[in-house]
């Protein structure tokens, strides 16, 4: 009860939290609603199609991240969210309308830029909430954003086999004007914004990299998690829809179902966090990855449950470290989240970039045992990090 008043008190009310998690939710899926699409895309527009759209989505989501999120600091967080998702409906429009795929390449990288307001939610929360249930409150926003990512290709691969592709989009705008109305009902307006100049706000990262020793290794930890986790599921399907499991391709995405115990870890870790510290989580989410590539390594060949039970350690890891990692980050600047947010996501977007390349390789080069040697490695190194990491002290 006092934590609820308490969060009441800075502005965090039920209402609020929710819609944040919604907002959060929401965004985020829009970057993945294309990919159970793609074959569809790609009937339509050409082969070009499977590599232009979603390569498109996700460079637009990290120039998103890394160019509009410090903004947060500067401005009206609400009203850039607002901004934000009324122009992702629109985007979400033209990629609805889209004659050829030069136009659904420019609106997939629109979409990616405007979705980044799930990385504008997240801050936001860090910001309202109190200090002694920081952790706890990011960790339930987060649930909504993880559950976004879960959900999107459900949903958007059931609906664009019944109605087509176009009608993933159009009914994704409907959602995006919604998540505005949302936004504008239950988050708080005003704030102190800052007058900063946009460069001025954009060098102010590399200081913030260069000044706070936490903040590089929560970015570190957290990338070389990414990297372990994009190696494997960048894999798997590889893996299980050839001999001896032969599962088709439907069957190779019911492993992502799994997914949903990770995101429900998110308060407990967060929770944790607030009580016992953010390090203790890192390492043992970090340990659990190590775990999950050495079960994966001794059976996973063979072995469906081997597989069940990696997974299931990989999503609980990777997203229990996600939460400390950003409840120590947000603690460091208290008027600085939003870049704060900005350096630990483009960490973990540079992070999952290079795990899903070197997973590929490995697989290619020395099949799943190189893959699980890359994962292993990514995750004994944020193991380390972590570890060594109860030397720093923030600045």
């Amino acid at each position: 009860m006092t934590d609820a008043r308490d969060a009441a008190s800075h502005g965090f009310t039920v209402k609020t939290r929710l819609g944040l998690t919604l907002i959060a939710g929401g965004a985020v899926a829009n970057i993945y609603y294309n990919q159970p699409l793609l074959a569809l895309m790609v009937a339509e527009f050409g082969e070009r199609a499977a590599l232009v759209v979603p390569t498109a989505c996700l460079v637009g989501y990290g120039l998103g991240i890394l160019c509009l999120v410090p903004l947060g600091d500067a401005l009206s967080r609400r009203s850039l969210i607002i901004g934000q998702l009324l122009g992702l409906s629109v985007a979400l429009v033209a990629a609805a309308l889209s004659a050829n795929l030069a136009v659904l390449g420019l609106a997939s990288f629109a979409i990616g830029v405007l979705a980044s307001a799930a990385q504008q939610a997240v801050p936001f929360a860090a910001e309202l909430a109190p200090d002694a249930t920081r952790g706890r409150m990011v960790g339930q926003v987060m649930t909504g954003l993880l559950s976004g990512i879960l959900l999107a290709r459900t949903v958007s691969g059931f609906v664009g086999a019944q109605f087509g592709w176009r009608s993933v989009f159009v009914a994704a705008a409907g959602v995006a004007i919604a998540m505005a109305g949302i936004a504008a009902a239950t988050l708080p307006g005003g704030g102190a914004a800052k007058r900063v100049r946009y460069r001025a706000l954009m060098l102010s990262l590399l200081h913030l990299l260069r000044s706070q020793p936490v903040l590089r290794n929560a970015s570190l930890s957290q990338g070389l998690l990414f990297a372990s986790f994009n190696a494997f599921w960048a894999t798997l399907a590889l893996l299980v829809t050839a001999p001896p499991f032969n599962l088709s391709p439907a069957g190779a995405g019911l492993f992502g179902v799994i997914g949903v115990c990770g995101a429900l870890a998110a308060p407990v870790s967060g929770r944790y966090s607030d009580r016992r510290g953010a390090r203790p989580v890192v390492i043992a989410g970090s340990a659990a990855m190590l775990a999950a590539f050495i079960v994966l390594a001794a059976a996973g060949t063979w072995s469906l449950a081997a597989i069940v039970v990696g997974v299931l350690l990989i999503d609980l890891g990777i997203n229990a470290a996600l939460i400390a990692n950003q409840t120590r980050a947000y603690a460091l600047v208290p008027g600085a989240r939003g870049r704060i947010n900005t350096v630990l996501f483009t960490s973990v977007f540079l992070g999952g970039a290079f795990g899903a390349l070197a997973g590929s390789r490995a697989f290619l080069m020395a099949g799943w045992p190189g893959v699980c040697a890359v994962g292993g490695t990514c995750a004994l190194g944020a193991l380390a990090v972590s570890w060594l990491g109860g030397r720093v002290r923030p600045a």
